[in-house]
Order: C-alpha cells, then structure tokens, then sequence
C-alpha cells in the first residue's frame, strides 16, 4: 500500500508539472487496428465470391464503429468532465485537425489530377474531345446548381451557430446547428436522385470514373460532416461546450468549411467547365 500511495503523490505531482495531458493505457486502438483488419479482408474476400467473406466484412464495419464510440466517448469525457484538455493540448489538437485537412486536401488533388489529364488533352480513344462524345452529360443548372446553393447557404449557417456560441447564445447556436443539418440532409438526397438518374456509370470510361469518384468521395466527406455536426448539437444541448472551450464543434466546422470549398471546385471544374 506504501508503494501504491508514493504512485498517486507522484502522479499528482507529475500533472503539476506541465500542461500536457499524458492519456491512460487504452484498449482502443488495437481493436480498432483488428476491426480494420477484418474489414479489408472481408471485403476482397466478399468481392471474390468467398465463403464467408460478407460475414467478416459486417464484423469487421461492426467493430470499428464500436471503436469508434467508446474512443470518442473516452475523448468527450476527458474533455468535458475531466478537464483534460488545457490551452496547450487545444492547441495540439487543432494543429493535427489542420494537418488532417490537408492530406484531405492531397486527397481531392489527386482526382482533380485525373480530372485535368484526361480532359486538357482528350486522347484519341474518346475522340480527342471532353468530354466523351458518347457521354450524355448532366446540366449544371439543374441539380448541381440547387446543391451548391444548399452547400454555400449551410457553410453560412454553420458560421451563424459558431458566432452564437462565441456569444454564449446557446438558442441561436442550436438553430445555426439545425438548419445545417436541414440544409446538408437536402444536399445528399439531391446527390443520390443525381446518381440514380444519371446518364453515365462509372463503368462509363475515365469521364464516368472521374466523375463517380471525385463526386462521390465528396458526397462521402458530406455523410461524415453531417454525422460531426449532428454529434455536436446533441453535446450543445447537453452543455459540454462553452465559449472558450468547444474545439470538437470548430474541428466539425472547419471540416464543413473544407467540404464546401472543395465542391466549389467540383461544381466549376466538373459540372460547369466540362458542359462548355
């Protein structure tokens, strides 16, 4: 018992001594690392026809979102109830919340990459236009001039709801909050009746690849910003933020800032320049 005491004086003592939060021993990241084991295996055994292969897929998804509850839980409670996270620490986090941005950034740079290869210099395998001649395009002012407007008018929004609770105004914070989510629901169900619509697959050479999975991958980044802000309503209405501590709320704004910016391309490059 002697012992055990001289190891909480020194703990104490050892948080003291800086600002730094020195996280305890957790379970969570190797069962996550297992999870994704699963899932990738199961999903090229799925895709080959193997026998089991969809189970392990589902128990693979399953574990990682499991992991990713109790992980996030643990983070709001040191956070939250714990008082864990001093300006130092914020600080940290925002810095790896920014460099997390930009590979998101090197992400979508990529596919506009491909973008721009194929259809500066069409090659002769598509007719040296862009694109496609065989390619029936979407009109830019139908559906993907609605999305934009909701995109831009949520980026708006999320901003009112940011400003609200900088103001310690926690009724307009939560209004901000849900018109976001209003606005960012309307955006992906456009997106979905576009793509069940669409004329072209992605099966439809590299004019359908690039399409699919430049629009697509966003559309996927707009599902995970959806579900951050949603999180971040539920925490407004439970108290966990204040005016001066509320990182998890900025981190989901700036990434639904990073979402707009990155439609803004696609709606010019993709959808507008491409139609000319």
């Amino acid at each position: 018992m002697k012992s055990l005491n001289i190891f909480y004086i020194n703990k104490t003592h050892y948080k003291t001594e800086h600002s730094y939060h020195l996280v305890d021993p957790s379970p969570w990241p190797i069962l996550g690392s297992f999870g994704g084991f699963c899932l990738t295996l199961g999903g090229v055994l799925f895709m080959h026809k193997y026998f089991g292969g969809l189970n392990l897929l589902l128990t693979g998804l399953t574990i990682i979102c499991y992991t990713m509850y109790v992980w996030w839980r643990d983070i709001v409670r040191e956070a939250t109830f714990e008082d864990c996270h001093t300006i130092t620490v914020q600080k940290g986090l925002r810095l790896g919340m920014l460099l997390f941005i930009i590979s998101e950034i090197m992400f979508f740079f990529a596919f506009f990459w491909a973008f721009f290869n194929s259809s500066i210099a069409p090659v002769y395998n598509i007719g040296g236009v862009w694109p496609p001649k065989a390619i029936s395009i979407i009109s830019t002012y139908t559906v993907p001039l609605t999305n934009t407007f909701f995109l831009l008018s949520s980026g708006a929004t999320v901003s009112w709801a940011h400003h609200a609770i900088l103001g310690r105004n926690k009724g307009q914070t939560i209004v901000g909050l849900i018109f976001t989510l209003i606005l960012a629901i309307w955006f992906t169900k456009l997106q979905i009746f576009e793509y069940v619509n669409a004329p072209f697959s992605i099966s439809d050479g590299v004019y359908g690849s690039c399409f699919f999975l430049a629009t697509g991958f966003h559309g996927f980044h707009v599902f995970i910003g959806t579900i951050a802000l949603f999180i971040s309503l539920i925490r407004v209405i439970l108290n966990h933020f204040t005016n001066t501590h509320h990182f998890g709320f900025e981190a989901a704004i700036w990434y639904w800032h990073f979402v707009d910016v990155v439609w803004l391309f696609l709606f010019v490059n993709v959808y507008w320049w491409s139609n000319k």
